[in-house]
């Protein structure tokens, strides 16, 4: 049950089931009037999936000619304020009386065996919460050891009741409903050693990951609909995998494969993985979404997208092939402030600086200072280079801006280079990408790291974390 949530109205996607019709009649004393929803947990929202007018005699029935997909749905009364959580499975006819001056002790679900278990879960997790939480009072107040070692005591022993409670109900009912979603909110508990050494971290670390799933199926798709399974799938790619991306890309092989039976869960981990390596936490993570293309949306496995959405991830993975980490970069054809050819393959150079930006920009005007004082004081001195290319559209003619900024900040040293409108025009008729494709540019500056052979070792970094990672590379500790 839940006093406050945010609605998220979305598209309703799936594959029929069947032409069974759902009845779910809500009755509450308390209301007399008004919109009531019939929704349903996805991910961290409730999605709705009907609506009906609340009678003067506190009825509101919800119906349609179609089932309802099995997960934890919620009744909200008018006002938004009130919501009450019930189970769907197998039976489409249910019945929900709710009484708001006490919603877990007087609501009643009817017509679905589910719901019984479910019920009496909620009324002991309130009763075992308020004496769990009495004892985290009490030991807050304790103003002696011998009051403190007690409290701490009893709150051990209710907390591992509830546990003990929980998976009981794993154990004994392992099919219901309540047992998956009680499996969704499980932590795998790790090794019961010290960790003293490393080995020991790392054995804990293998243990947790293995037994991470222990309990949930991908075959099953009622977890999806839950406001327990987002946070932990969340969890697993966000802190527990490594962030490194050929680990990733791995497990997510691995994960959809088994999914790929369920069509609702594979697309619900699929759209959510997407979403996330769109825009990736880590540098080198764009490897993930550029895999996720290439080996799945590319191939007409998700007919569920619309157009503009397949479009949009088509447009940016191609933006990411070419510069991911570990390629080589892409050659930069280029002519300097004198007009001369002075392509990025032609600079030699242990580690190349390549920066893209535009003499307009603010931001720009603000980070080329602050790169050159750092470049001048000790990246200059470890051999590393340089390149600096006008970011501008070629028809855009800021030659003029570009050379009075390089003058101004005595930024001679730098291989300045800018792509001429017969060189523009000449890869638009070849049909061949251009730099800004080439190297993901959106938004500048924009800055990659190349090695002595011109692969790509950082991109898109910080000023300061450049500087840490060209500390690593000459072998120096960083400064804290």
């Amino acid at each position: 049950m839940k006093q406050f949530f945010s609605f998220c109205i979305i598209i309703l996607f799936g594959f029929q089931v069947g032409a069974q019709n759902f009845k779910v009649t809500l009755q509450t004393a308390q209301y007399k009037s008004g919109l009531a929803y019939l929704t349903y947990h996805m991910g961290k929202n409730l999605n709705i999936e009907d609506s009906a007018v609340v009678t003067p005699n506190g009825t509101a029935v919800f119906t349609a000619k179609r089932k309802l997909l099995p997960g934890v749905y919620a009744v909200v009364l008018p006002g938004k304020r009130i919501s009450v959580d019930f189970f769907v499975d197998k039976e489409q006819q249910i019945s929900i009386k709710i009484d708001t001056t006490d919603l877990i002790g007087k609501t009643v679900v009817t017509g679905s065996k589910e719901n019984i278990l479910f019920q009496q879960y909620q009324q002991y997790i309130a009763s075992k919460g308020k004496l769990l939480e009495d004892e985290r009072q009490g030991y807050m107040k304790s103003t002696t050891k011998k009051d403190s070692v007690l409290h701490e005591a009893n709150y051990l022993k209710f907390n591992k009741e509830l546990n003990d409670y929980r998976e009981g109900i794993i154990k004994d009912n392992g099919k219901s409903m309540m047992a998956v979603l009680l499996s969704a909110m499980r932590e795998p508990q790790g090794l019961n050693k010290k960790m003293i050494t490393r080995n020991d971290s790392l054995e804990n670390y293998y243990y947790y990951k293995a037994h991470y799933w222990d309990g949930i199926t991908l075959m099953d798709d009622r977890i999806i609909r839950t406001p327990f399974f987002l946070p932990k799938f969340e969890k697993y790619y966000r802190e527990v995998l490594s962030p490194q991306a050929d680990s990733i890309i791995k497990e997510i092989d691995y994960q959809l494969l088994f999914a790929r039976n369920n069509p609702e869960v594979y697309k619900f981990m699929l759209n959510w993985l997407t979403d996330e390596y769109m825009n990736p936490r880590y540098m080198g993570q764009d490897a993930v979404l550029v895999h996720l293309f290439e080996k799945y949306h590319s191939k007409g496995l998700t007919s569920w997208l619309n157009e503009k959405q397949q479009e949009a991830i088509s447009r940016r993975a191609y933006m990411l092939m070419s510069n991911l980490i570990g390629l080589k970069a892409a050659d930069l054809d280029m002519v300097d402030t004198a007009g001369k050819p002075s392509p990025l393959y032609k600079l030699a150079a242990d580690y190349t600086l390549v920066v893209f930006w535009d003499p307009t920009c603010g931001h720009c005007k603000t980070e080329l200072p602050r790169i050159d004082s750092i470049y001048r004081a000790s990246w200059k001195k470890h051999g590393l280079k340089m390149y600096a290319v006008l970011s501008a559209d070629a028809k855009d003619d800021l030659k003029k801006e570009w050379t009075k900024y390089i003058r101004e900040h005595n930024m001679a040293d730098w291989t300045n280079v800018y792509q001429t409108k017969e060189m523009e025009a000449a890869i638009v008729d070849a049909k061949k990408p251009g730099f800004r494709q080439l190297y993901d540019i959106t938004v500048t500056p924009t800055i990659y790291l190349l090695d002595k052979e011109k692969r790509i070792i950082g991109k898109k970094l910080t000023i300061e974390q450049l500087h840490e990672l060209l500390q690593v590379k000459w072998g120096a500790k960083p400064k804290q």
